[in-house]
């Protein structure tokens, strides 16, 4: 729950009477009590139907038989404070039987003891039942009243006007935790929710207000201060139209992370934060083929390469889920291995996980660790991914992305991989800087060794930018709106595709481990953002003003850039069978020796005079790949250089092209 500086506050009960809250006592009394219900609802029933008391033997016959139902059903085990449906269907049947079994008993002898007629038996184990029930919800009420939410809390704060949007069971279970733990200080008001069923009930003994249709009355009629969203996995786009009307308000607005954002196997509990743009862009859930990827990795070895990246740390994760053989964690990165290997040993205690300290770039090295671990299973997350940094440091792309692909390939095949997975990125889509030209040519030696190890399966997936990964604009945005601003934007017109982490590792291991052997799969990114509007959207969730509190500012278009990436080449696209959200990219064949031809010139000019050998780079490149077309904000710049002799200055990269939208416009123009 919420994270608070309020001492914990100890049950006096528990301080002064440790013994009495042993839980060997608690079922002794639970037992007495249920037994004095028993003798209560014996005399209750003799009174009324026999005009009198009649507490002989019958009684006693009645009180054992409804402790031994009582007992064979466990009801002593209850938890008086916590009961719900689940156990007021077991006092039902306990009550059924007890009835049945004291009628049956009742006809077989002609008779009860002591003259007790049928009907006796039949009232007195119903009241039973029934006082089992008052009972129980008696203590229930008395422990919800001893933890009533006041208005204002220890220290003399005042709490918040809470309400909470979602009655459902996340809704629910949020409410119980908020009004039993003072130091959340939540007065909850009531439930929004916009099931017909539920209006004007109350819940908790709490009142359903009405439906998020009402939300902006209602918010002003309640003085309300602040809004949970209380529905687990409610999808981005209904989770967008509430946060603009919420915020309208100018109130607070928090949420509950859904049952599918929680890692490993820990059971749901609510858990408020406030808003993030993650939830904003949040999509509906995916669902996995678990069983087959299971089978794949089952007693396998799988090996990890960029294990300590974003994509690589969460594959790993993704994978120990699964528990396969061994986990090996492969990277050049000591301290993120680390971090990501004590992770897993926290979460996955009896998954063995090997650490492989190892640069991609070194061939013997690789085969050594290959040779050791022999996975049959390799995931190829290494690689350099940002754009204006290869751009102007192309020999790092070649020398990682290209000839470090090259390496693990040619590592796996040595040892016999069964499945290689290369994470790639929808920038090699009609590239026109170095990282999608680098990643497309790793495409290509991956679909080769497809070819060339038919019993092997080998496949690349591709996507785009990702939430929260190293380099992406998110935490950028957000340590710039801590710092008072201004928020920096390349161009008003940048548009890209976003998936979470998690979401992009779980298609990375559907499309891969299932996929067909030399296919290029591409996931689907979802609806594309206007980087523009994602930034407003992030300072509005930090209580600010976009452009009054919180700046935005137009730096120009970095070197290597796109104003909107592609998930496609035109027309060469398909549907698989692998997931609904997994296409296959069609890519045009690239003959083996023109790919070999294309290796040995990057791998000469590697070696040469550095910027001298650019353009003869570059067209290598457009050789290999034939929808590459260089940015002239980026590398492209050389070939300008070299097709005009008389003006062959090639201006630095460090300058990037300046971009004001015009004043009168505004920002709301290029939105």
């Amino acid at each position: 729950m919420v994270e608070s500086n309020d001492p914990p506050q100890a049950d006096e009960g528990q301080a002064r009477n440790p013994f009495l809250k042993g839980p060997l006592v608690r079922k002794i009394v639970k037992i007495a009590l249920d037994t004095l219900v028993a003798c209560v609802g014996f005399v209750a029933a003799s009174s009324v139907l026999l005009q009198g008391l009649n507490v002989g033997r019958g009684m006693v016959a009645f009180v054992l038989i409804a402790m031994f139902i009582n007992l064979g059903l466990r009801f002593h085990t209850q938890h008086y404070r916590a009961m719900d449906i689940h156990d007021a269907r077991w006092l039902v049947l306990g009550t059924a039987t007890l009835a049945g079994t004291t009628m049956t008993l009742c006809l077989i002898r002609g008779g009860w003891t002591d003259n007790v007629r049928p009907d006796v038996v039949l009232g007195a184990s119903l009241i039973t039942g029934l006082l089992w029930v008052v009972v129980r919800m008696a203590a229930l009420a008395i422990h919800q009243r001893r933890h009533a939410r006041p208005a204002i809390v220890a220290g003399g704060t005042l709490a918040e006007r809470t309400l909470i949007i979602g009655a459902g069971r996340a809704g629910v279970l949020l409410c119980q935790e908020l009004r039993e733990h003072p130091r959340l200080r939540c007065n909850v008001l009531g439930f929004i929710d916009d099931d017909l069923e539920k209006q004007g009930l109350r819940i908790l003994g709490i009142p359903v207000l009405g439906p998020t249709a009402l939300l902006p009355l209602i918010i002003r009629e309640q003085s309300a201060t602040q809004v949970i969203l209380g529905m687990a996995g409610v999808r981005g786009a209904r989770l967008r139209e509430l946060s603009k009307v919420i915020m309208a308000e100018g109130i607070k607005l928090k949420t509950v992370p859904g049952i599918m954002d929680l890692v490993g196997d820990r059971p749901w509990k609510p858990e408020v934060r406030d808003i993030a743009i993650e939830d904003l862009l949040r999509r509906d859930p995916i669902t996995l083929d678990t069983e087959a990827i299971r089978k794949a990795l089952d007693n396998e070895a799988v090996l990890i390469t960029g294990a300590g990246g974003s994509i690589g740390s969460e594959l790993a994760r993704r994978v120990a889920e699964i528990h396969p053989g061994r986990l090996v964690l492969l990277g050049r990165g000591e301290n993120s291995l680390w971090e990501v290997q004590r992770q897993l040993v926290n979460l996955y205690p009896n998954q063995e996980v090997e650490i492989a300290l190892c640069d991609i770039r070194n061939p013997a090295r690789l085969h050594q660790v290959f040779q050791k671990w022999r996975p049959k299973v390799v995931l190829h997350a290494a690689a350099h991914k940002h754009v204006p940094f290869l751009e102007a440091n192309p020999e790092e792309a070649i020398e990682n992305n290209i000839f470090g692909t090259r390496n693990v390939i040619e590592a796996a095949k040595a040892c016999g991989t069964r499945i290689f997975v290369n994470v790639s990125t929808d920038k090699a889509v009609n590239p026109v800087n170095m990282l999608g030209a680098s990643k497309a040519v790793g495409e290509l030696l991956v679909a080769r060794a497809a070819v060339e190890v038919p019993a092997s399966k080998f496949v690349s997936v591709r996507f785009g930018n990702v939430l929260g990964s190293r380099g992406s604009v998110i935490p950028l945005f957000r340590d710039q709106i801590r710092g008072g601003g201004p928020v920096t934007i390349t161009h008003p017109d940048m548009v890209r595709y976003f998936m979470t982490i998690p979401e992009a590792a779980q298609l990375v291991l559907q499309a891969g481990i299932l996929g067909d052997s030399g296919k290029v799969f591409a996931l689907d990114m979802g609806e594309p953002v206007h980087i523009v509007n994602l930034a407003e959207e992030m300072v509005r969730l930090s209580g600010f003003s976009p452009g009054v509190d919180v700046d935005i500012r137009f730096t120009g278009v970095r070197p290597g850039e796109k104003l909107v990436e592609e998930l496609f080449s035109e027309g060469r696209v398909s549907r698989t069978t692998v997931h609904p959200k997994v296409f296959e990219a069609k890519e045009y064949p690239v003959d083996p020796a023109t790919l070999e031809e294309g290796l040995a010139i990057l791998r000469e000019i590697q070696d040469g005079r550095g910027e001298e050998g650019y353009p003869r780079m570059l067209r290598c490149f457009m050789k290999l790949l034939p929808t590459f077309q260089p940015s002239p904000h980026g590398l492209g710049r050389y070939l300008d250089a070299e097709a005009d002799p008389d003006n062959p200055k090639v201006e630095p990269l460090t300058a990037p092209v300046d971009f004001r939208p015009p004043e009168s416009l505004g920002l709301r123009a290029y939105i």
